[in-house]
């Protein structure tokens, strides 16, 4: 029979910095390799988005919990703009973290398909505390985590020179 013990699960996930001063991408690696115990490597492009401005993305496997250890050393920084991903794994369910100047962070659990996950009891406390819909509906994009996502789509745009992955189908 298995123990459960979650940090002894092994899970994957990404970070993608989508916008970093450039005096500052050498202390984003090294706090990321810190955090791994090994050497992140990190390719650096311009962010188009906001000029003067870098974006990075670096794939990151480790115990559950490494996302939100990776997020904890990446906020040290206000004006760093990233994303931290966490892959659910056998028994605990994916996270992902959003830093977004003016916004602060912001964080969520998500499912296998990447949907954030929000919990019946989240749900009654909100309808409960909400007398209108309208008031609803503003709780409940604070959960889903919707400022965040406007606010980060255009630098998830990528930019010109910006590594691609093109998906492939073999037939036959």
């Amino acid at each position: 029979m298995r123990t459960l013990n979650q940090f002894a699960d092994m899970t994957s996930g990404v970070v993608y910095v989508h916008a970093s001063p450039v005096a500052l991408c050498p202390h984003v690696e090294w706090a990321l390799s810190s955090t791994l115990n090994s050497r992140a490597s990190l390719l650096w492009s311009a962010q188009e988005a906001e000029p003067g401005r870098m974006r990075a993305t670096v794939d990151w496997a480790g115990p559950v919990g490494t996302g939100a250890r990776l997020t904890n050393a990446l906020r040290e920084w206000p004006g760093l703009v990233f994303e931290v991903t966490e892959n659910p794994s056998d028994g605990v369910d994916g996270e992902r973290f959003c830093q977004v100047p003016g916004l602060g962070l912001w964080h969520g659990a998500t499912g296998a398909n990447g949907d954030v996950i929000v919990g019946e009891m989240q749900l009654r406390a909100l309808m409960d505390a909400q007398p209108d819909s309208a008031g609803l509906a503003g709780e409940l994009d604070a959960i889903l985590g919707t400022a965040w996502d406007e606010a980060l789509e255009n630098y998830r745009m990528g930019s010109f020179g910006a590594q691609v992955t093109w998906l492939t189908q073999r037939v036959g």
